[in-house]
């Protein structure tokens, strides 16, 4: 370090060399997460083809190496000179930042590609680079090292590379079929730039795969995964394919949690406006240029029973997660005409002078948001919030002429379902009103009515929220043995009786009109679904206690399933556990005065371990061994021991790392559908290993 600072100093990256020098800038981390990015640069230059009506499948290949290709049956990159660099079409994809077709040109009227960086970012951090041009009849191609195009002299990334000297080459590797054009890319990640644990995630390149199938109707995205570990586990490579031609209505039967109140309405239109942008003339000189665009808006809504709400939003396929301006303007359409339709009918529904509330509207709604538009205007590199700032109007203008349409439609249907969804509108704003004014929703009636809290409830003396613990305890036998083993001081107990209402097919009233769950609800004391309160608890550990058996665990998913759907929070947060009760109890007898050791063990694999070991040191143990049933077989002083004592005891967290997921297998599992339950049941049995039986 010296004081002196001087231009000498400075340093100017040409090219590619910026890319590798901070590669977190383009792809966000160096990890799995900026591997994965990679993909999907390369994967979206192809969508942004079907997009534009060119090619209908894109194949991507996990190779065994490591490696990945993807392949289209688009128009192929361009292989002739661009006059401005005097380089083909090609090298000028690869090799330069902030070059492409996505810059008003008119090649794309829509594209997710929009700064120019996606190929050549994705070269810069290959250690080889592979792509295949089929155009004009002929297969084209070029290999790049570390974004430097060259030759190999074979067909691994350790080949021995020969950068170009004078000029570049892009050389005819063979014929292509007249008519068929597209182009195949495969590279290999660079070890030097990415971490050691980079890993290219199946799952997660199939459920984004999905979505733009979803996105892109009538196109076909087929996932290879050729590697190593995925051929072990099968014997085969295993491939999926997604297509979808119903579009963005299917995407949003796919999303939606709930049953439906209404069927999925399609909502369309176009809309026009004026921006200046700068424009590339051909003198090579930026314009200020008055320009006319056209927006594309199509979004795909239902209602559900339910209150939760799931909203996606994209803009030319691209993902805006945090919204933008044509999320503003959906919202604002939506609750015009919501609000107009409830002051026609305010007499039939009982409504006074209350307001509706954005919330209100909002609960129980899928929705799939999607526009069209040249160019969009991002905030920030991400392209997570839409900016164009015409766009609100636009789509506020489409849903409410569209939905207006509906409300107003004389078919029977439509008429039936409009006045389900103000119905189910109005007692939304009604139970909210009730909980503001009243401190209780209106949702938990009769038993929640009461301010009072079980008698059943064996509560603790502190005050302290976070110290606190509530065990949910399976049965009244069990109940008496807890009392004497707990801590009164900071744990509290709560029977049921048996096995709960499965709340995943129950409707909310059912819920709420089962002893036992009203009961849970009042008594941890924040409310339920949407009014739940997190910060209102009143213990800081939830935790599920049931015997070691297949009924304790269908009690444990019944009430993980009441805590999934309506006290999700807790969750979230981490405060919801399940006691691990032992299964057997092993005396061990010493010689002489020296007093029994006792060995607790929590399935059958740990107990025969424990006797084979025992056996083996020449100890002997009381015959027969203890085989716990139940929690009620215990005495206190071994429930406190191995399940309630905090010095001894081992506790299950109930964590959701992905809420989509789990949800989808709640509603798998616990649901109304049952075939799908009986076909994953035939499906899994073979594969069934005792030790994964939560028991």
């Amino acid at each position: 370090m010296t004081s002196e600072y001087s231009a000498h100093h400075l340093q100017v990256l040409e090219g590619l060399e910026a890319v590798r020098k901070r590669p977190g800038m383009y792809i966000g981390s160096t990890d799995s997460r900026g591997l994965m990015h990679c993909l999907w640069e390369i994967i979206d230059n192809s969508v942004d083809e079907a997009l534009g009506g060119h090619g209908s499948r894109i194949d991507i290949v996990l190779h065994v190496d490591g490696s990945v290709e993807v392949r289209d049956r688009a128009r192929g990159i361009p292989v002739d000179i661009e006059p401005r660099t005097g380089l083909s079409g090609v090298e000028v994809v690869f090799t330069k930042l902030h070059a492409g077709g996505k810059f008003g040109g008119g090649s794309y009227a829509a594209s997710g590609g929009l700064h120019g960086v996606g190929a050549s970012v994705v070269n810069a951090l290959s250690e080889r680079l592979d792509v295949e041009v089929d155009r004009g009849g002929k297969t084209w191609a070029m290999s790049f090292h570390r974004g430097e195009p060259g030759n190999f002299s074979g067909p691994e990334p350790s080949s021995t590379f020969t950068p170009f000297e004078k000029s570049s080459e892009l050389r005819v590797a063979g014929k292509a079929p007249k008519g068929v054009t597209g182009t195949r890319i495969r590279y290999w990640a660079d070890q030097q730039i990415f971490t050691k644990d980079a890993a290219f995630n199946l799952q997660e390149l199939e459920q984004r795969a999905r979505q733009t199938a979803f996105l892109v109707p009538g196109l076909e995205i087929v996932i290879r995964d050729e590697r190593a570990a995925t051929v072990a586990e099968s014997g085969e490579a295993v491939e999926t394919s997604f297509r979808y031609d119903g579009g963005i209505s299917e995407f949003a039967e796919f999303l939606a949690p709930d049953a439906p109140i209404t069927d999925t309405w399609r909502l369309t239109g176009t809309g026009s406006f004026t921006e200046t942008v700068p424009v590339l003339q051909p003198t090579g000189a930026m314009v200020p240029t008055e320009v006319q665009r056209e927006c594309v808006v199509d979004v795909a809504l239902r209602w559900g029973i339910g209150y939760e709400t799931v909203q996606r939003s994209f803009v030319n396929i691209i993902a805006t997660p945090k919204g933008g301006t044509h999320q503003a303007g959906f919202e604002l359409g939506l609750m015009k005409v919501v609000r107009a339709q409830v002051e026609q009918n305010a007499r039939r529904l009982k409504v006074g002078n209350d307001k509706l509330d954005k919330d209100d509207i909002l609960a129980g709604l899928t929705v799939v948001l999607t526009v069209r538009v040249p160019e969009p205007q991002f905030e920030g590199q991400t392209k997570e919030i839409l900016g164009t700032p015409a766009v609100r109007q636009i789509v506020a203008n489409v849903v409410t002429k569209e939905l207006a349409a509906k409300f107003a439609s004389p078919k029977r249907d439509d008429k039936a379902q409009t006045a389900q969804l103000l119905d189910k509108v109005v007692s939304e704003m009604k139970a909210r009103i009730s909980a503001r004014t009243h401190k209780e929703t209106q949702r938990r009636k009769n038993a929640l009515e009461s301010s009072s809290l079980p008698v059943k409830l064996a509560d603790c003396r502190t005050n302290d929220v976070a110290a606190s613990e509530l065990f949910i305890v399976e049965g009244d036998s069990a109940l008496g043995t807890a009392k004497l083993a707990r801590n009164s001081e900071y744990q509290a107990l709560l029977p049921i009786r048996g096995k709960i209402l499965n709340v995943q097919k129950a409707s909310i009233s059912d819920m709420l009109g089962n002893a036992e769950c009203a009961a849970i609800i009042q008594v941890i004391g924040a409310g339920s679904g949407r009014s739940f309160d997190l910060d209102t608890a009143r213990y800081g550990k939830v935790i599920l206690m049931s015997d070691a058996d297949v009924d304790g665990a269908h009690i444990r998913t019944l009430l993980l399933t009441l805590f999934f759907r309506y006290m999700r929070p807790l969750i979230d947060d981490g405060r919801v556990y399940a006691a691990v009760p032992p299964l057997h109890r092993v005396v061990v007898m010493n010689p002489g005065t020296k007093p029994n050791e006792t060995i607790y063990t929590y399935s059958e694999q740990e107990l025969h371990t424990l006797l084979a070991k025992l056996t083996k040191s020449g100890k002997r143990w009381q015959e027969p061994v203890q085989r716990y049933k139940g929690l009620g077989e215990m005495d206190a002083d071994q429930l406190a021991t191995t399940t309630m004592d905090r010095a001894g005891r081992t506790l299950r967290r109930v964590r959701m790392q992905d809420a989509e997921a789990a949800s989808t297998v709640f509603e798998l599992l616990m649901g109304n559908d049952v075939a799908p339950r009986k076909e994953f049941i035939i499906d899994s049995s073979g594969s069934l290993a005792r030790d994964r039986i939560d028991a």
